[in-house]
């Protein structure tokens, strides 16, 4: 089918005058007269002529778009973090195209290919679990592509990062517990391999530390998912009558291990005091309302689309590449 775009070649043949005038009349280009350019420009506007964004963008050898990959859409701190990212990139003339990993390693390869392809000018990347070779990551760099990290960052790739205080963040809500009484705490945890779920696990063995409590690795499950808390359902009742606290990695977790302890006849937090990590809408709807670590997705995807936009821009002048770290805070509710 043939595109009903106009082009400068149908404004040049409408009006009778070579595509070169046309093109430097919409340039406002100082030889053009300004009868000519108001002849021009009107019909333009007219036909709704718009520029030819790809021929553009290979005269400047740039496309002026971003790509984004992140583990899923759907959840509220990524919802956010795509939010910053779009208030600054479109301000600032980019496009953002987004792709979802579905905390898949195949797919993310996948998706990191695809914006190659795409000719995208930088990436922003928050890896999936799954990820244990970071070989793509590397690839994007070799191919000359700005990659800024965001959250859930490649150890082993030496490029810019923007992430949560998570350390800070375990330290908080697993310290509230403790100051609260606590001092069986039960950490529903991320695989180790993933670095902030590292550092969470470290923010809650520094509180354990500071209180003069004695680390029970027993107390730690690897249970970062609704899923996995049903399926560690039955372990987690079996530690229940030993425990006073939890403090799961993220609110989903959480929320979960709350309602299979409710269910089974304990009551939160009387019997056991509960945290999160994210603050989440649903940990101000749940029952009872979640005590949870505020993360700033908003202020996370600004910031990193700031530092990936000015590598874009900026691509001679040597940068050390940076970590910015986005503080936390601790929203205090019914649970705890």
């Amino acid at each position: 089918m043939k595109s009903n775009l106009i082009s400068i070649n149908d404004i040049a043949r409408a009006l009778g005058i070579s595509p070169s005038t046309v093109s430097r009349a919409l340039k406002d280009h100082p030889d053009i007269s300004t009868e000519t350019k108001r002849v021009v420009k009107e019909y333009a506007e007219k036909v709704n002529y718009r520029p030819n964004a790809l021929a553009l963008s290979l005269k400047r050898q740039r496309s002026n778009t971003l790509g984004l990959v992140i583990p899923e859409i759907t959840h509220h701190f990524f919802s956010s973090v795509i939010s910053g990212i779009e208030e600054l990139a479109y301000g600032k003339g980019y496009r953002l195209i987004i792709c979802q990993s579905n905390e898949d390693y195949h797919r993310e390869v996948i998706n990191t290919q695809v914006l190659l392809d795409n000719r995208v000018d930088g990436i922003l990347v928050s890896i999936s679990k799954t990820t244990h070779d970071h070989g793509h990551f590397k690839d994007l760099i070799d191919s000359g592509i700005p990659l800024v990290f965001l959250d859930r960052v490649s150890e082993g790739v030496e490029t810019d990062r923007v992430v949560t205080a998570d350390f800070d963040g375990a330290l908080l809500a697993t310290s509230h517990l403790l100051e609260r009484g606590c001092r069986k705490i039960l950490h529903l945890a991320s695989p180790e391999h993933l670095h902030i779920g590292r550092l969470r696990r470290e923010g809650y063995m520094k509180a354990l530390s500071n209180h003069g409590v004695e680390i029970d690795p027993g107390l730690i499950l690897q249970c970062d998912t609704r899923k996995e808390v049903y399926l560690l359902k039955d372990r987690i009742i079996d530690l229940a009558p030993g425990i006073d606290g939890i403090f799961a990695v993220n609110d989903f977790t959480a929320i979960a291990a709350m309602q299979i302890l409710q269910e089974n006849g304990f009551k939160i937090p009387e019997d056991i005091a509960v945290t999160g990590f994210g603050n989440d809408p649903i940990a101000s709807i749940a029952s009872p309302t979640l005590t949870t670590v505020e993360q700033r997705g908003f202020e996370m995807g600004r910031q990193a689309v700031e530092i990936l936009i000015r590598r874009i821009e900026d691509p001679s002048t040597f940068i050390d590449f940076q970590t910015r770290v986005i503080p936390v805070s601790l929203e205090k509710r019914a649970s705890s």
